[in-house]
């Protein structure tokens, strides 16, 4: 007993049959002709019956079968199999169903006519070579034109008894072309300027029979199209409608094969082989639109997206796709959505009974290989990062490493970078700049930072950094006291800050703040450590803030933000810190601690004191709050001073370093 009978004989009609068949729902295709057999290949789920069938045929199948539904996906223009299909279905209550090739899209230059007749009366009025691309069972209605065997070209196809009926009616040698379609635009448009064609006749066939590209061809040629219209103006679902309606009616589970496909760059010529068959065999490609545009098929299925749960959801919501590929732009695993893509579409895969799409990862040329070939470097012994839509210190990689490859992602992105090469007196830097890469319009070239400052390229960029003096400046540990630019403003001396930064334990991407920074010592040194992150130095006073600003710039400390003003109300609209030092309060110790764990519970805390009465004000507050680690060093240093042939130790004052924090819950 099969549950659905599928009128087929179209590439809509195949595609259907094996969409059922796939699904393990018992099917028998019908197609009139051999040919169209050749096209399904039968099993257990799926018969095919060769052969036309009249209407009491149809009726007495359909009686006998009892399908729970018959669909009619023959031709557009077989009106009368369509006709005996529904009045069959009608006689034995069985539920019809149509499905319709989508029109083409039409474009103005066309000439519209009912019928072949009207065609070549059209024609006839007019001078010029013609394209038929109808078929061979029309070419007869064409014969009464004068000069026809001269002005016409048809194209059938390659049988022999198609080819034998064609030369009976007078189209012989190179007026008569036989070949299996659907054609592409291109070879369309060869066929045009080979024959020097003015027109081209074509019936709408839709998409799967290759009109737009007929269409295409010829307004690309200066050829007008003739365009038979549709003998019905029939209603119906489209192939996917029919897959979508099947999938709801049989409740079958959607299991669509995913491809995450890196594209390279952009341009189709920087696909891999592999990625090129898979983007041939998608009904639905998904990506942002640089990049989908750059890779799509004519006629194919688009969904311009980039959000990886939007992605999902409109996968789970469209059923009629079986073959699905979201392109990424360069490799998939090198600063890629494809990570987070594949959490999302695999989240539900614990969950049992839940459906989950079959998922391929294919690589891609990362703009990286490319770009560093294209300049003739070695990509292996570079640092590598991206300042492409996220936090990145470019200024602290370009200090210690001689080789840095970075993304960026706006248009001052260069001038941006470079500036900032230049105040901490790196305008020696070499940037390669490579934009558009692998396009049309690429541009790489290199200058020096100082000469790029006032450079505006295209967002869709890269750069290369050659520093030869990389390493050279500063070890991040336990800078001298002397290396600073020190002024009247107090400042946290070398062994101190030693121990406290070893304190913090800071990680390369905390987020800090130095509260009273005083000449900003520490927050150097929190700024070079926590390379990747962000540092906030707080000062009230003028003449420090100033001294803060020339170390800033002396040691290249480029993600130190300064905040003049007195805390807690300078600390308000700031970040939440995963770390604070605080080296002098103004008497809101207590105030600043509060806000400070509004801000984040875990913020690990570092507090020096030198009088008891704050060591005091540090303990109840630390009380007052409940840190559970509460810890509290008494650190005393000495250092020696000469005294003729005699060294003597001078000692310093002796601090409090105290560390609170909760743990994490």
């Amino acid at each position: 007993m099969y549950k659905v009978l599928v009128f087929a004989g179209t590439t809509e009609g195949y595609e259907i049959c094996r969409f059922l068949a796939d699904h393990q729902v018992q099917t028998k295709g019908f197609v009139a002709t051999e040919y169209g057999s050749k096209s399904l290949t039968e099993n257990e789920y799926l018969t095919v019956q060769t052969g036309r069938l009249d209407e009491a045929a149809m009726e007495q199948i359909f009686a006998q079968e009892k399908p729970e539904m018959v669909l009619d996906a023959t031709h557009p223009y077989a009106a009368e199999v369509t006709v005996n299909i529904r009045t069959a279905c009608e006689k034995t209550q069985i539920p019809y169903r149509r499905v319709l090739r989508e029109s083409g899209v039409h474009e103005d230059k066309a000439v519209y006519v009912e019928s072949v007749q009207a065609a070549a009366q059209y024609l006839d009025q007019t001078q010029g070579n013609v394209l038929l691309t109808t078929g061979s069972k029309e070419l007869a209605g064409f014969t009464g034109m004068k000069d026809y065997q001269e002005r016409l070209y048809a194209r059938v196809l390659s049988l022999p008894n198609v080819m034998q009926a064609c030369a009976e009616l007078g189209f012989e040698g190179k007026h008569l072309i036989g070949m299996q379609g659907p054609f592409s635009r291109e070879l369309n448009a060869a066929m045009l300027r080979q024959y020097h064609c003015k027109y081209l006749v074509t019936k709408d066939t839709g998409k799967a029979g290759g009109f737009q590209d007929k269409i295409d061809a010829a307004l690309e040629c200066d050829a007008v199209p003739v365009i038979i219209g549709r003998p019905l103006k029939e209603e119906g679902m489209s192939v996917k409608e029919c897959k979508r309606f099947l999938t709801e009616h049989f409740s079958l589970t959607h299991q669509p094969h995913v491809t995450l496909l890196g594209i390279g760059m952009g341009s189709p010529e920087m696909l891999t082989v592999q990625g090129k068959n898979s983007l041939d065999q998608a009904d639905l490609l998904i990506g942002a639109r640089r990049m989908v545009d750059s890779v799509k098929r004519p006629g194919q299925d688009v969904f311009i997206e980039y959000r990886s749960q939007a992605i999902k959801d409109y996968i789970d919501s469209h059923p009629e796709y079986n073959n699905i590929v979201i392109v990424l732009s360069g490799d998939v695993g090198f600063y890629s959505g494809a990570k987070k893509l594949l959490d999302v579409l695999q989240q539900n895969r614990q969950c049992q009974g839940t459906a989950q799409p079959e998922i391929q990862v294919q690589c891609g040329i990362s703009s990286v290989v490319y770009f560093m070939s294209k300049i003739g470097l070695s990509w292996d012994d570079a640092k590598i990062v991206s300042a492409h839509g996220r936090g990145c210190n470019l200024i602290s990689y370009i200090c210690n490493e001689k080789k840095v490859f970075a993304i960026l992602g706006t248009s001052d992105g260069v001038a941006v970078l470079a500036k900032k090469l230049v105040e901490y007196g790196m305008g020696n830097v070499l940037l390669y700049v490579g934009e558009n890469l692998s396009y049309d319009n690429e541009k790489i070239f290199v200058k020096t930072a100082d000469e790029m400052t006032e450079y505006t390229g295209d967002p869709l960029s890269v750069i290369c950094a050659i520093n030869e003096s990389a390493g050279e400046r500063l070890e991040t540990h336990g800078i001298k006291d002397e290396e600073f630019i020190r002024g009247k403003a107090p400042m946290t001396k070398e062994e101190v800050r030693t121990v406290s930064l070893s304190k913090l334990r800071l990680t390369e991407d905390s987020i800090c703040y130095d509260v009273g920074a005083g000449t900003g010592s520490l927050s150097i040194e929190m700024a070079l450590r926590a390379h990747q992150g962000k540092v906030w130095a707080i000062e009230k006073k003028e003449d420090a803030v100033e001294l803060i600003r020339q170390n800033k710039v002396k040691f290249a400390a480029d993600n130190l933000e300064i905040i003049e003003g007195l805390a807690p109300e300078a600390l308000v609209d700031l970040p939440a810190p995963t770390h604070a030092f605080i080296g002098g309060s103004s008497g809101n110790l207590k105030e600043i601690v509060k806000l400070l764990i509004e801000k984040n519970p875990q913020v690990r805390i570092v507090i020096n004191c030198i009088t008891l009465e704050t060591v005091s004000e540090a303990l109840e507050t630390a009380k007052e709050f409940g840190f559970e680690e509460n810890e509290i060093v008494q650190l005393s240093a000495a250092r020696s001073k000469a005294i003729g042939r005699y060294h003597m130790m001078m000692g310093e004052n002796p601090i409090y370093i105290i560390t609170l924090q909760n743990p994490q819950k």
